[in-house]
């Protein structure tokens, strides 16, 4: 596929639970039925099983990628039981990975979840575009210091990191928030950009009340 200069890219992400609906059922094509409906040109997916009983032993970044006729990369976050579980990419344009890795954890929080993130570059036709995908925690500390690692020298600071760069996932916390204030210093929010558009709540999924992503 060919990219224009002057086209828009579409870009989604989606924090999928491990494929877990609310029915209890595991389903990567139900996820990937989804995200068609959305019709997005990258995708950027939290909270994916690799190897876990849980669910069925699938891949499923894979699986999703594979539905959705896409490339992909995927990060392990954490090692779970025989598996893996973490983010990943998707793109209908070629990806490369540029890196990935795990963001910092505070203190006596460190041994409830380890947090990463996933840096790819898209090749856009005449132009590349950076992406990075994450997964924040919940601890408002460790929000602030996971904020810094990535806006730092190893990844959004980074020299290969040129403009244009989309820092997107699951954030964990509100536009009123230091971490979001933080980001604000340099980044754009996608959905203030949007000339006429309401920035829409995404949590919790069933009757979304708040903005964390």
């Amino acid at each position: 596929m060919t990219y224009q200069r002057s086209e828009k890219l579409r870009l989604m992400t989606y924090n999928v639970h491990s494929c877990i609906g609310s029915d209890g059922e595991v389903s990567t094509y139900r996820i990937a039925d989804v995200i068609a409906g959305y019709d997005p040109d990258v995708v950027a997916l939290q909270e994916l099983d690799s190897g876990l009983a849980r669910t069925n032993n699938a891949h499923q970044a894979e699986e999703i990628a594979r539905h959705l006729n896409m490339d992909f990369h995927f990060h392990p976050s954490m090692e779970l039981q025989e598996g893996r579980y973490g983010n990943a990419i998707l793109s209908r344009f070629p990806l490369r990975l540029r890196q990935a890795g795990a963001l910092p954890t505070a203190g006596w929080w460190r041994a409830l979840e380890q947090r990463g993130a996933i840096w790819a570059t898209i090749d856009a036709g005449d132009r590349e575009i950076q992406i990075i995908n994450t997964h924040f925690g919940l601890n408002w500390r460790e929000r602030v210091a996971q904020a810094e690692a990535l806006l730092g020298a190893r990844w959004a600071a980074h020299s290969a990191c040129k403009e244009p760069l989309i820092i997107c996932g699951d954030f964990n916390t509100l536009p009123i928030s230091p971490v979001y204030r933080r980001f604000r210093k340099i980044l754009h929010d996608a959905q203030l950009a949007i000339k006429g558009w309401k920035p829409q709540s995404t949590y919790p999924s069933r009757y979304p009340l708040a903005r964390i992503d």
